[in-house]
């Protein structure tokens, strides 16, 4: 009678109440969840470095270091540098400033709740990024990655193993010499604009920073997609496009979870725009696929090999198991255009704002240039045998790298000098840091300096592995000789023609959107000769 009065009972409880009660343990789970990803975790991170020897900021819940690190980015970036300086750092990374002159050369502070150990020790940097055990993962943004090119710089295992080998092909010497006259047409297009700028006097102000996007976007252009090249240009646009309104939203991304998935008018239009950009894409390679199926030979551009070495690697039903799908093939040109471009520009950008600073310099650069070709347009043999121009361009990657910092995560325990890391440590490798380390470059590290490259790059510092502005190891940049060899084309073919000194109107501001950019623009006077 009692146990059949407890059933009555339990039946007579009403649905809603039940179901409340399983919402409640849901809830209840969730919030625990959310209370050790936020707080527990975190601390236990915290407490296992700091056991270790290693000092820095305690966390903060939820946010961690970010509001300081924008209240310190916004109070550097307000102020300008002295026109010749090149000691950046602290404007262009005032938080890592910061913490390496607080906390020394592996120091920790937070990415929201995720503590990041900032290691400026070039030893312990490429140990890191040659990831001897597989223990480090790229840290990916899943968001940018998505609208800016999900290629191979963000595949791990073995994906990116996959597309690692298929890529290399297309930057092989052999390859890239045959990219020449596409670089030489791009340089002359840009320096013949710039020759009709020049008023009655032979002068004109320029801004250079936008010029030499144009000139890396048509490059990227011409070299991936030859023919289609109009195509390629759009894509290029709508990449730059889509990079500054990614940048003007950054902040909201990073804090905000699926903050992209909002229906926010920005977010609508940077999805339409990608939208648009794979469409474009979609198209180029579908003419190209339907040409090589009806017995066209490949072309040697970027986009040929790429679908070449797909179409190898499919079977009968048109599945692939060793090449890319048609959606890897559109992301990796995305990301190619991105990361080629950006690279390139910036490059070109620092390298004429730095050689205005240092006319003895430019002087150099244009008398073996002359005297190497004349006014004729450069060749390879001849670019092969440049060395002013590769020393000082060298000496511009060391002050200016485009990328200044590069970041991993562990995702197993794992020991880096004597210091053992346990799973999800974001490991922050700064570059710019490593670059301007009076330590490894001596008392004049911030200084102009080319001929400390004069014996090659082993011998410019006291440690040879120092000098990282394309990476290291197994995932060093596939293109780094491609971004050189396009660099150098467009230096001799400006030298040739024009002399140019800083404008009235440039401040010099450098400061990071994904790379290092001049914040008010590169305005230099340009005279022809």
């Amino acid at each position: 009678m009692v146990l059949g009065a407890s059933f009555a009972a339990a039946a007579s409880v009403p649905w809603s109440l039940l179901l409340g009660g399983l919402l409640g343990l849901v809830l209840l789970w969730q919030f625990g969840r959310l209370l050790d990803q936020l707080w527990w975790t975190p601390r236990r991170l915290e407490r296992a470095l700091r056991a270790q020897g290693l000092r820095g900021t305690s966390y903060r819940f939820l946010t961690g270091d970010l509001k300081e690190y924008r209240r310190l980015v916004k109070e550097a970036w307000s102020k300008p540098l002295p026109l010749r300086c090149h000691d950046i750092a602290p404007r262009v990374a005032p938080y890592v400033y910061n913490l390496v002159q607080e906390h020394g050369k592996a120091g920790f502070s937070w990415f929201g709740p995720t503590p990041k150990v900032t290691l400026t020790d070039p030893e312990l940097t490429r140990d890191v990024m040659s990831n001897k055990f597989g223990h480090f993962e790229k840290l990916k943004f899943a968001a940018l990655a998505k609208l800016l090119g999900d290629g191979v710089a963000n595949h791990e295992g073995e994906k990116w193993v996959k597309h690692r080998r298929i890529l290399n092909p297309a930057f092989h010497l052999e390859k890239l010499k045959r990219m020449l006259p596409a670089f030489s047409a791009c340089c002359e297009e840009m320096v013949s604009r710039w020759v009709e700028s020049l008023g009655s006097d032979g002068w004109c102000e320029l801004d250079v920073w936008p010029e030499l996007q144009t000139l890396t976007g048509d490059v990227i252009s011409r070299t991936a997609f030859s023919s289609s090249y109009l195509e390629g240009r759009r894509i290029f646009q709508l990449q730059a496009e889509q990079t500054e309104r990614f940048m003007a939203n950054i902040g909201k991304i990073i804090v905000i979870p699926g903050y992209l998935s909002l229906p926010t008018k920005s977010n609508r239009k940077m999805h339409q725009v990608n939208k648009e950009i794979e469409s474009i894409l979609r198209r180029i390679i579908g003419k190209r696929i339907q040409g090589m199926k009806e017995g066209e030979n490949p072309k040697d551009d970027l986009l040929g090999v790429l679908l070449e070495s797909n179409m190898k690697n499919t079977d009968g039903n048109g599945q692939s198991s060793m090449g890319m799908t048609i959606e890897d093939v559109i992301e990796e040109c995305k990301l190619f255009y991105f990361a080629g471009m950006e690279t390139t520009s910036v490059l070109l950008t620092w390298t004429m704002v730095v050689l205005s600073m240092h006319p003895e310099w430019q002087d150099r650069a244009r008398e073996e240039v002359l005297g190497l070709f004349g006014k004729n347009k450069p060749e390879y043999e001849g670019l092969s045998r440049l060395k002013i121009v590769t020393m000082i361009l060298y000496e511009v990657l060391r002050l200016y790298p485009p990328g200044i910092a590069f970041v991993r995560k562990t995702y197993k325990e794992m020991e880096i000098g004597g210091v053992t890391y346990p799973a999800g440590v974001i490991i922050e490798l700064p570059v710019l840091f490593i670059h301007h380390d009076p330590g490894i470059w001596g008392s004049d590290v911030h200084e102009f300096r080319p001929d400390r490259f004069a014996d090659g790059i082993s011998k410019a510092s006291k440690d040879p592995g120092a000098f990282l502005p394309f990476g290291w190891g197994p995932r060093i940049c596939i293109g780094q000789n491609f971004a050189l060899l396009e660099a150098k084309m467009a230096l001799c073919m400006i030298v040739q023609k024009f002399e140019f000194e800083l404008a009235p109107s440039y401040t010099h501001a450098p400061h990071t959107v994904i790379t290092l950019h001049p914040m008010h623009g590169a305005q230099v006077n340009l005279r022809s000769i």
